[in-house]
C-alpha cells in the first residue's frame, strides 16, 4: 500500500496532477445479465480490493505508480431510459479517454460494455475512424458471439458479435469453453475470428503446445489493440462470484502470460483494456481481488511498453478538459434496425 493512501482511488494512489498517464474508468453497467447478478457493484468492489494489492511490479523494478500519474475517474452515472440510451451514455463517458493521450482501463460491469468501448476506440488516433484496424483480444469462458439472447441483440452474450458488426478487423479469443452451435459455426466461417478453446489449452497431454501457439499468435499481432478480460475466463474456482462462472478455465498465471505477451508484441499497440463481469461476494473477496491483481498487472505491462517505446501519447488532453459530444450512435443504429 502507498504511504499516501487515498480511499476510493485505484490502489489507493493519490492523483498528482499534470498529464494523466492511466485513467481508471468505472462502468457499473448491469442490464442484460442472464444468470448471477451483482456486476453493477463490480467496479467499486475491485477498487476497494485494490487497496490490498502490492504496488511493486517486478518487470518495472519499482513500485507503482512508477513516476506516472493515475486518475480514478468517477463512475458512469447509469443514466438512460433504454438500453440504446445507456450504451450511448457509456460511449459518451468513455470518449474523452480515447484520444490517445493516456491509457484507459475500464472496470465493469457486465460484458455488454464491450460495444461502447469499441465505438469509443473508433476515435483513437491510431484507429482514425476505421475499426478494421482494431484487433480485440478476448479472455473469456464464453464466445459472446450470439446473435441474441432472450431477444436482446446487445446482451452480454452478444458483445463480441456486435463488435464484429461494428467493423473490428480481428478477434482473438482464449479460454472459450461455453458456446452455442451458432457460435461454433461463426467461429469456423468468419476469417476474422481466431479462437483457442480451453479444451485444447488446458488439456493434460497437449495443452502446453496449444498454449505456446496462443502466445505466438499474440506476439504476431500488429496495430492498435483493445484487450477485454471477462473475469470468468479464469477457472471458476478463482472467480466464484462472477456472473456466469464456468469450470475448466485459465489459471491466474496464464492470464498474466497473455497480458505480458500482448503488451510485449513488437508491432502491437494496446490502446485500451477492460476487465468485466466482476461480482463481489460476501465472505470472500477472491473474485474482486483477482480482478484487482489483473488490472494492476495490465497497468504495469502498459507502463513497461511506454518505457520501452511500444506506446507513446499521440494526443494530449487539454488540462481539465473532459468534454465530448454526446453519442447517439447506438440509438440511431437500433432505430434503423427497427424500421
Amino acid at each position: 500500500m502507498s504511504e499516501e493512501f487515498v480511499e476510493g482511488n485505484f490502489l489507493g494512489l493519490p492523483e498528482l496532477g499534470g498529464d494523466i498517464d492511466v485513467a481508471i474508468l468505472q462502468l457499473p453497467y448491469e442490464l442484460t445479465t442472464s444468470y448471477g447478478q451483482g456486476t453493477a457493484q463490480g467496479p467499486a468492489a475491485c477498487i476497494a480490493a485494490s487497496a490490498q494489492v502490492e504496488l511493486f511490479d517486478d518487470r518495472l523494478g519499482e513500485n507503482l505508480p512508477a513516476s506516472s500519474t493515475f486518475l480514478t475517474v468517477p463512475p458512469w452515472d447509469g443514466e438512460g431510459g433504454s438500453l440504446a440510451q445507456q450504451l450511448d451514455n457509456i460511449t459518451s463517458y468513455l470518449q474523452p479517454w480515447f484520444q490517445g493521450h493516456c491509457f484507459p482501463l475500464a472496470l465493469g460491469g457486465e460484458h455488454g460494455i464491450l460495444p461502447p468501448l469499441v465505438q469509443a476506440a473508433c476515435q483513437h488516433p491510431l484507429v482514425e475512424g476505421d475499426l478494421e484496424r482494431l484487433t480485440v483480444v478476448q479472455i473469456d469462458a464464453h464466445a459472446d458471439l450470439r446473435d441474441h439472447l432472450d431477444g436482446e441483440t446487445y446482451s452480454h452474450a452478444c458483445a463480441s458479435g456486435r463488435s464484429l458488426d461494428l467493423g473490428i478487423g480481428r478477434l482473438l479469443q482464449v479460454g472459450i469453453r461455453a458456446y452455442s452451435k451458432e457460435e461454433a459455426e461463426l467461429i469456423e466461417s468468419d476469417e476474422r475470428i481466431t479462437t483457442f478453446f480451453a479444451k485444447d489449452t488446458q488439456a493434460t497431454l497437449h495443452g502446453a503446445e496449444h498454449w505456446s501457439q496462443w502466445l505466438e499468435t499474440l506476439s504476431g499481432v500488429s496495430g492498435p489493440v483493445h484487450l477485454t478480460i471477462d473475469i470468468d475466463g479464469l477457472d471458476g474456482g478463482l472467480v466464484p462470484a462472477t456472473g456466469t462462472p464456468v469450470p475448466g478455465g485459465l489459471t491466474y498465471w496464464q492470464v498474466f502470460e497473455t497480458i505480458q505477451a500482448l503488451f510485449d508484441a513488437p508491432n502491437a499497440v494496446v490502446i485500451s483494456a477492460d476487465i468485466n463481469e466482476i461480482v463481489p461476494q460476501e465472505g470472500t473477496p477472491l473474485t474482486e481481488f483477482s480482478a484487482a491483481m489483473i488490472a494492476t498487472k495490465t497497468i504495469g505491462a502498459h507502463l513497461l511498453a511506454r518505457r520501452e517505446g511500444r506506446w507513446t501519447a499521440t494526443k494530449k488532453l487539454d488540462s481539465g478538459n473532459s468534454d465530448t459530444q454526446t453519442s447517439t450512435f447506438f440509438s440511431e443504429l437500433l432505430a434503423d434496425k427497427m424500421e
